[in-house]
């Protein structure tokens, strides 16, 4: 079953999906409150670093995983701070954060590791896959062994959080009270005033909860896929994220659908390269290499008018008088 083209794809499309979760689930909080996240990027950069660089200094993954949280969060707090206190141009606040961790990020790995803006390999400090119980004895049984061995089990516990999320984070959204408070801000944040909602706390918490979410992803980036950071390695990831937001209608269940979406696309883009075709021979790996982006393009353009975001969405509040 390892052998068939299909079953790596299968897998590959599971391991590829958090990175987005993750982010998705972030801009879902941060954008149903009402504040535009266009910093998923520069959050992921960063706790990715973070994390891989705490992890191979301690040679412990929960220490990097803790300490991209807090950086994650910090940048957070800034951009609330921007966007929510200051009511500063939330979109400016984003692209800010994202080419400032590009390049600081960068800067900072060269000055402490001096191996052209990288981490060393984490090795040991890696975090490491689940076997759940069984798998042994199921592994030689055809299908079953690999559905055990590698779809179900064989991950990281930062796959099995990603993906129990989507549940816990559809339950809070429309069955909590801060649920509907936060859907209130992002739809109408003078009725919520009125009801005596605080506009602003609901938001920095929304913001907080992102930053917690985006650590995530970008500790699964350094510390689980490849085992280092390297400059830029979330490559869009954000923007991807943003994407599956809006082809999900912000809502959880359907955005986590174009996560695992664009997760398909970029397995299928690691299965096909290099491969002889038929008429056209071996494509080129640049061009393999544009299929989720032209895939977010088609997305975009297909299904944004479609879409009906917060009505409050990048509109700071300004308190009725």
């Amino acid at each position: 079953m390892e052998d068939f083209q299909f079953a790596s794809i299968v897998v590959s499309t599971i391991r590829n999906a958090p990175v987005l979760m993750f982010a998705a689930m972030a801009g879902l909080f941060a954008e149903r409150s009402g504040v535009v996240d266009l910093g998923l990027e520069g959050k992921i950069l960063a706790s990715a670093f973070v994390s891989a660089g705490v992890a191979y200094s301690y040679q412990d993954p929960w220490m990097g995983i803790a300490a991209g949280i807090l950086v994650s969060v910090a940048l957070a707090l800034v951009q609330a701070f921007v966007s929510i206190t200051q009511k500063g141009n939330q979109l400016v606040a984003g692209i800010a954060i994202n080419i400032a961790m590009s390049g600081l990020t960068f800067v900072v790995a060269q000055y402490f590791f001096q191996q052209g803006g990288r981490t060393p390999d984490l090795g040991e400090a890696r975090l490491s896959d689940v076997v759940l119980p069984g798998t042994a004895a199921l592994a030689d049984i055809p299908f079953i062994g690999w559905l055990v061995g590698h779809v179900i089990g064989g991950h990281s516990v930062l796959v099995y959080l990603a993906f129990l999320l989507v549940p816990v984070v559809h339950w809070v959204l429309y069955h909590s009270r801060f649920g509907l408070r936060l859907r209130a801000c992002g739809e109408n944040p003078h009725a919520a005033d009125a009801a005596g909602v605080s506009v602003e706390r609901t938001r920095y918490t929304a913001m907080l909860i992102a930053g917690v979410l985006c650590s995530f992803s970008g500790a699964y980036l350094s510390i689980v896929q490849s085992g280092f950071f390297l400059r830029d390695m979330s490559a869009g990831a954000g923007y991807l994220a943003l994407t599956a937001l809006v082809f999900g209608n912000w809502r959880p269940l359907h955005t986590v659908l174009g996560c695992l979406m664009f997760g398909f696309f970029g397995a299928v883009q690691i299965q096909i390269e290099g491969v002889e075709l038929p008429v056209v021979g071996k494509i080129p790996g640049s061009l393999i290499q544009m299929i989720p982006y032209v895939v977010t393009v088609i997305v975009l353009a297909g299904l944004m008018a479609k879409s009906v975001a917060p009505k409050a969405l990048g509109r700071p509040f300004v308190k009725s008088r």
